[in-house]
């Protein structure tokens, strides 16, 4: 038995997820996507290490996570008597680690309750991984950088090392070289809203750019793409605030082309102690929550800039899926009971 899942205009043609877990394990498909997975990985940290970044390993629990997580509700543990959350994303253990060294990364896992509608996307699951990337003294362009960087160098080594997965999966090696091959092009957000409105997308100017969005704009592009300079409001406290552009914030998304939507976002981040608790208030979280992290801010964090890219979704691109369950062995697609 399998369960069809709800589709989108954006998204029809979306496969059935299996019901057993077993047909799904055993599948060529999956065989070649994890293939490629394994290979994505190893290109990340033979990229990395070669730029001087070293791996740490990424904490799963902690009292607070990523507030800045669109729409995704925390999933709360009880740790000897205490609260603490799974982590949505742990940017803020990434800022912590640069006191030991100013390059890190993780392969992090990530525990997120998305709302029941993005079920349709083919581009969210509820457990997924991240290549998360921060280094200190960073700016934006420096990392973006690197970010293109560590795409195209996975996207040749992957095509160099297992192009007979890629050819399972009818993905021509030829065009994905071919659209990592130049610079990636960049828009504003306020440009990403014009464009969007031209074709017929009601997207707000206050906010993120929404998941349909991203779709529309990702069809539009032959190759890679970043959109910078978020509003104030749409993102964490953590993303840094322009000095010079007041309301208009230090960070980016990565946007795939083909339609595969967002892979990654980034930015400078927030390291002064007086800005943080600003910028918590405005975003209407309690900086008390917070503790051990504006302890250390106070006492003097790196100024940094990062990242995290999606696992699953750059091997959807990679291994060119349509949807971003068949990058993972045990797929948690939401709203969806999975082993």
């Amino acid at each position: 038995m399998t369960r069809t899942l709800p589709q989108t205009d954006i998204d029809a043609g979306s496969p059935e997820l299996p019901s057993d877990p077993g047909r799904h394990l055993a599948s060529p498909i999956t065989r070649s996507a994890l293939t490629i997975q394994h290979c994505l990985l190893t290109a990340a940290r033979e990229y990395l290490r070669a730029k001087g970044f070293v791996e740490l390993l990424s904490p799963i629990i902690g009292p607070v996570t990523d507030p800045g997580a669109r729409g995704a509700k925390q999933v709360d543990v009880d740790y000897y008597g205490h609260r603490y959350k799974l982590m949505t994303s742990a940017i803020l253990y990434k800022q912590a680690a640069l006191l030991s060294f100013d390059k890190i990364f993780y392969i992090a896992p990530n525990v997120r309750l998305e709302p029941l509608e993005t079920s349709s996307t083919s581009r969210h699951l509820a457990e997924f991984h991240q290549i998360d990337v921060e280094a200190a003294g960073a700016s934006r362009d420096d990392i973006m950088g690197l970010l293109e960087g560590l795409v195209r160098h996975a996207v040749e080594m992957i095509c160099t090392t297992v192009p007979a997965e890629l050819a399972s999966l009818s993905r021509d090696r030829a065009a994905l070289v071919a659209a990592v091959g130049g610079n990636f092009g960049r828009i504003t957000h306020g440009q990403a809203v014009e464009s969007l409105r031209r074709l017929g997308h009601d997207q707000s100017e206050a906010a993120e750019i929404d998941w349909q969005a991203e779709v529309i704009l990702s069809r539009q592009a032959e190759r890679p793409f970043f959109v910078t300079d978020y509003p104030k409001g749409s993102r964490g406290f953590y993303d840094r605030e322009h000095q010079e552009s007041p309301g208009v914030l230090q960070n980016f998304d990565l946007i795939l082309p083909e339609g595969y939507g967002e892979l990654c976002s980034g930015s400078e981040r927030e390291y002064d102690y007086g800005r943080l608790v600003a910028r918590m208030r405005e975003t209407g979280e309690n900086p008390a929550k917070y503790g051990w992290y504006l302890d250390l801010a106070r006492a003097g964090i790196p100024a940094s800039a990062g990242f995290g890219v999606g696992v699953e979704r750059l091997t959807r691109y990679l291994a060119g899926l349509p949807a971003v369950w068949q990058a993972s062995a045990f797929p948690k697609v939401p709203g969806v009971v999975a082993p």
